[in-house]
């Protein structure tokens, strides 16, 4: 769904914010399966960023000059050389949420999703356990085809809610987390990674979702995900396939990522779908490539 915002150089670079988007990922369709929807988590936005191409580099090109810190990174390493430092985002209580969407397999890699993809098409890191489930959870209730598209049971999945300090409605796209008044947001994203899993005693993905929640005048999910460790928070980036190492995102954002994997009800994110999400999601996006190089990483506090 094309965004109706103006195309400042500001939101000409948030358009490159793979998942929230319709038109990239934080814009969907740079990272169909088959945008690089990734969201980060919390983010200032620049309009003054480097421009840059979108075409695919190897991974081996030259590194980014110039630029911020990247995500995704392993969240269990804490060095980083990059100096460029920013405000963080306020807790998510006290901001916006804007977006709600997932990637096919984790971006980051954590204690509990360590376990590298060979997914061609996705990449990314998968969860601990992924490889011992049962025949039963790993059967398939929609018989490959579920209303949300790009997953299956035993996938494992990063979820990103996006908040903005714009004074903002949930909707499609980073475009939710902006307005004519606010054009330069502060964005937040926290971050749960998931083992899709067919048990209708999982956990279920519709206690997570927006439905109307309020707290301090400003929209919510119903919940955050807890008891999977103490939250990592960094400063880093927007994510998504389009970005690389030698392609680099300008945004600010600060990101706050649960170490632990938790098992999700395959079922509840096909009712997610079904029902009328109020971000129009689908489908699982894809992912960047983890950022390794020191020098493109914040240190972790």
């Amino acid at each position: 769904m094309p965004m109706q915002v103006r195309l400042t150089p500001l939101i000409a670079a948030l358009a490159l914010f793979v998942p929230l988007t319709a038109i990239g990922d934080v814009a969907g369709d740079a990272t169909e399966p088959g945008p690089g929807r990734d969201s980060a988590p919390t983010a200032t936005a620049r309009s003054a960023a480097p421009a840059q191409s979108t075409a695919p580099v190897p991974e081996d090109g030259p590194l980014c000059q110039g630029f911020g810190p990247q995500t995704p990174r392993d969240i269990s390493l804490l060095d980083g050389t990059n100096g460029q430092s920013f405000p963080m985002a306020q807790a998510p209580e006290n901001m916006s949420l804007c977006n709600i969407h997932t990637h096919t397999n984790a971006e980051h890699k954590g204690p509990g999703f360590s376990i590298r993809s060979s997914d061609p098409d996705f990449g990314g890191y998968q969860c601990e356990g992924s490889d011992q489930l049962t025949q039963s959870e790993l059967e398939d209730p929609a018989f490959g085809h579920g209303p949300f598209h790009g997953v299956k049971p035993g996938d494992t999945i990063e979820v990103h809610w996006v908040y903005s300090s714009c004074d903002v409605q949930p909707g499609p796209g980073l475009g939710a987390c902006l307005s004519d008044a606010c054009a330069n947001p502060t964005l937040r994203v926290e971050s749960q990674v998931f083992l899709l899993v067919n048990d209708p005693f999982a956990l279920n993905f519709e206690a997570y979702d927006y439905d109307g929640d309020m707290t301090n005048g400003r929209p919510q999910p119903h919940s955050l995900p807890g008891d999977t460790g103490t939250p990592i928070v960094f400063r880093g980036s927007t994510t998504g396939p389009s970005y690389t190492q030698s392609i680099c995102s300008p945004m600010q954002v600060t990101w706050s990522v649960r170490p632990r994997c938790a098992r999700l009800d395959i079922s509840s994110l096909h009712r997610w779908t079904m029902d009328g999400n109020a971000f129009d999601e689908d489908h699982s996006h894809g992912v960047r490539a983890l950022v390794t190089a020191p020098e493109l990483l914040a240190p972790i506090q």
